[in-house]
């Protein structure tokens, strides 16, 4: 059944409402982008234009992933164990995987939270729950499985995202270990991250008064750094191989924002850095977008489309150029 529908272009006072101004930054009213966005609070992913418009929308359960791929399609999931690839275009579904209908995962529960497509054409899919990464063919034949070190087994908590890194390894957000952990192809440990509390006590919540280290995403850099997304700890860290910290961005860093559930990150060809602020609450922004210096140069806040749980995003384009 066809759940997409296209909304009409909305009221000028939506559009003037749906944006967050930097305090102190005037230029950011000048920013415009096109992007995709999802929160399963409000059980929507949508694509919105430069304009503020909503270009495309389609019903989702949770949801802890989603990517454009290179022509157009959205790989995304419709619950914690169906991804799919589906064309905006006509709202048809062209590749699916049900976790559920493995064989090899009967009798156990399993999550998905996070997939990729490679260049190859391979879909890499991570299961928690089971453990594991598998690299599926078109076909949904399994090319490469690899098995994950989880000390406390949890179908909800074993993985958030995972990236795969220039050389092929795989980059997994371990959430309740707080623990990036860097695998090669054969499954062998490379490199690991133990995410810092930073000398500060554990509170519970999701909220801006939350506090832990539930790693949620990590991107390997050119220069071999790290970039990660620390969840509940309020923060981006970038650490180089040897685990020191050379820049980062906390909780109350930026004037009238605060930071909440640090969940995905996109690395943008500026080198500016969008960040997905979960759980933060109406009064922050769901979405920002800073520099090197830490001002912020674009921010989304729009809590009639999307609610408390945008967990990922991606900017599709800058003032009229495509990324």
């Amino acid at each position: 059944m066809n759940t997409a529908r296209v909304l009409p272009f909305l009221s000028v006072l939506l559009l003037m409402t749906s944006s967050l101004p930097a305090a102190g930054n005037p230029a950011e009213a000048e920013q415009k982008r096109r992007f995709i966005a999802a929160d399963s609070s409000k059980n929507r992913i949508a694509i919105i234009a430069e304009d503020g418009s909503t270009e495309w929308e389609h019903r989702i359960g949770p949801l802890h992933d989603l990517h454009v791929l290179p022509g157009g399609s959205i790989l995304m999931q419709l619950s914690w164990t169906r991804v799919v690839e589906i064309n905006p275009a006509d709202n048809q579904i062209r590749w699916e995987y049900e976790a559920a209908k493995r064989s090899d995962n009967e009798g156990q529960r399993i999550e998905i939270h996070a997939f990729e497509r490679s260049t190859d054409g391979l879909t890499m899919i991570a299961e928690s729950g089971s453990s594991r990464l598998l690299e599926l063919r078109p076909d949904l034949t399994v090319a490469r499985q690899i098995r994950l070190q989880v000390s406390r087994p949890d179908p909800h908590h074993d993985t958030r995202l995972v990236r795969r890194t220039p050389q092929g390894n795989y980059l997994v957000c371990h959430e309740n270990e707080g623990l990036i952990r860097e695998y090669d192809a054969e499954g062998s440990t490379v490199w690991e991250y133990q995410v810092p509390l930073f000398g500060r006590e554990r509170r519970p919540g999701h909220g801006v008064d939350a506090f832990g280290n539930q790693a949620f995403s990590a991107i390997r850099l050119k220069s071999g750094n790290t970039l990660v997304g620390t969840g509940n700890g309020h923060s981006v860290l970038e650490v180089t191989p040897a685990g020191q910290v050379v820049w980062s961005l906390h909780q109350n860093d930026l004037p009238g924002i605060q930071l909440a559930w640090v969940t995905s990150l996109q690395l943008l060809p500026s080198g500016n850095i969008l960040i997905n602020n979960c759980h933060a609450g109406p009064e922050n922004p769901q979405l920002i977008e800073v520099d090197r210096q830490k001002r912020v140069v674009w921010s989304f806040r729009d809590f009639d489309r999307f609610g408390n749980s945008l967990t990922n995003s991606q900017i599709l384009s800058v003032n009229g150029e495509s990324l």
